[in-house]
């Protein structure tokens, strides 16, 4: 019988030696391989114990199948388990067996995609099953399972739906405003207090996405200042590491230095950048503009200056003060003065601290205000897993609505151009849980699942 591109196979247990091993098959031809592979079909979730056959009928091994038909299965088509121990050769020719009886070696994530595309889950809760698996602490265990039960959703689901509400209230307004006599349906103190109320929740649930997302991606930490202040020193003080090239050349940092960090529980990337200053040279401008873009990308920004000779705030650093992250004025070099280091103000979103990144004075409390800055995102009652594209999604659905907010304020408010930033931002929304036909996307997401998910 010839191969059915639509049955995929896989090895669902991860690779090496175990007391058991889990081969999992999906599609069509599903139940004629249990049938080559197991001599009879099982009854239907129920455990089935008997032998597992080869490609050639000869029995293997004695173990456990359980058959999901569809559409009640993960993936919303047949689905067979077979459970056997776990050789990983024992394994191999199982599988040769499901592969030669019509099933194709399964893609990374295939498994999850196909409960997407069949309606099982959404986009959020295919990618809390990836969170669930790579999770490294218990609280982004929890904040996996809430994604995956539905929180993302639910919160996403009920944005759209006042946008939805709002947004057929102001386009019935459009229609009929057309004719004289027919009055508005939409006040205009209606429509600013409708977009108040979705910024108000739109914040809440961003809130909750940003918290889930510090436990499961590093936090940027982004070092930025004139040349010669000191940058990659710091950044090789604060991971305890080489992974930045130090010269007193002006320019040597051309382009972005990243590194790791683990503190107190919680991970972040520190981020090495150009000096920022005018020059001539295309090489060294193409990197500060890399330096401006990944100031807007920062969830914590260090602005290094010489202590011995502080300079002006740039004004790319300036620029990125709107981006409303902690920010920190890093007096280094302290050692060359002979100043103290140590915590010098702590005022609200600024913080202004000396160090020697040569001598370390001052770095382990930094390292420890980074994390203690950090952590507070991550103390939200109900955070969910979240990923950075969430975020962003949730950010650009914001400054939609800020521009809806603002041409709402004029006396005869331009009601199309509202309404085309609602639609904008429902469209953001519905990226989110996958409501949008993005084919780059899903295969982005699913492409870093694990073999067999």
């Amino acid at each position: 019988m010839s191969a059915e591109p639509d049955t995929i196979a896989a090895i669902a247990t991860p690779p090496g030696r175990g007391g058991l091993g889990v081969i999992r098959i999906s599609g069509s031809m599903t139940i004629h391989i249990a049938e080559k592979l197991l001599g009879e079909l099982p009854a239907p979730r129920r455990a089935h114990y008997g032998a597992l056959l080869d490609a050639l009928g000869e029995r293997l091994d004695y173990g456990i199948a359980l058959f999901f038909p569809a559409p009640k299965s993960f993936t919303g088509e047949d689905v067979l388990e077979l459970h056997a121990h776990g050789g990983p050769v024992l394994l191999d020719m199982l599988m040769e067996g499901a592969l030669s009886h019509g099933a194709r070696n399964a893609r990374p994530g295939e498994f999850s995609e196909r409960a997407f595309l069949n309606g099982k889950i959404d986009l959020t809760q295919a990618e809390a099953i990836a969170d669930l698996i790579d999770s490294e602490s218990r609280i982004a265990v929890r904040n996996a399972a809430r994604s995956l039960g539905g929180s993302l959703s639910r919160a996403v689901a009920a944005l759209e739906q006042e946008l939805t509400t709002l947004r057929a209230q102001l386009e019935a307004s459009l229609d009929f405003d057309e004719e004289d006599d027919v009055p508005s349906l939409m006040p205009v103190a209606e429509m600013r207090s409708a977009i108040d109320t979705l910024l108000t929740h739109l914040a809440h649930s961003r809130n909750a996405a940003e918290c889930g997302m510090a436990w499961r991606e590093a936090q940027r930490v982004v070092l930025c200042g004139a040349p010669n202040v000191g940058k990659s020193s710091l950044l090789n003080a604060l991971c305890g590491e080489d992974a930045a090239i130090v010269s007193s050349t002006p320019g040597t940092t051309r382009d972005i230095v990243r590194a790791e960090l683990q503190e107190a529980g919680l991970l972040l990337q520190l981020v090495d950048t150009a000096g920022l200053r005018e020059s001539a040279q295309e090489v060294e401008r193409q990197g500060m503009e890399r330096t401006r873009q990944a100031l807007k990308e920062a969830d914590q920004i260090l602005h290094v200056v010489d202590s011995n000779a502080p300079a002006t705030v740039p004004d790319a650093f300036i620029t990125a003060s709107a981006h409303h992250c902690p920010q920190y004025i890093v007096e280094n070099k302290c050692d060359l003065s002979e100043m103290p280091a140590g915590l010098l103000s702590n005022n609200g979103m600024e913080i202004r601290i000396r160090v020697s990144a040569l001598r370390g004075d001052g770095v382990d409390e930094l390292r420890a205000l980074l994390a203690q800055r950090g952590a507070k995102q991550m103390t939200t009652e109900g955070a969910f897993s979240a990923r950075r594209r969430h975020v962003d999604c949730m950010k650009r659905v914001n400054t939609l609505l800020q521009k809806a907010k603002a041409l709402a304020q004029h006396a005869i408010p331009a009601s199309e151009e509202i309404a085309e930033q609602l639609s904008c931002a429902q469209r953001q929304l519905a990226e989110i849980t996958g409501g949008v036909d993005d084919e780059a996307l899903l295969g982005e997401i699913f492409s870093r699942f694990c073999i067999g998910k």
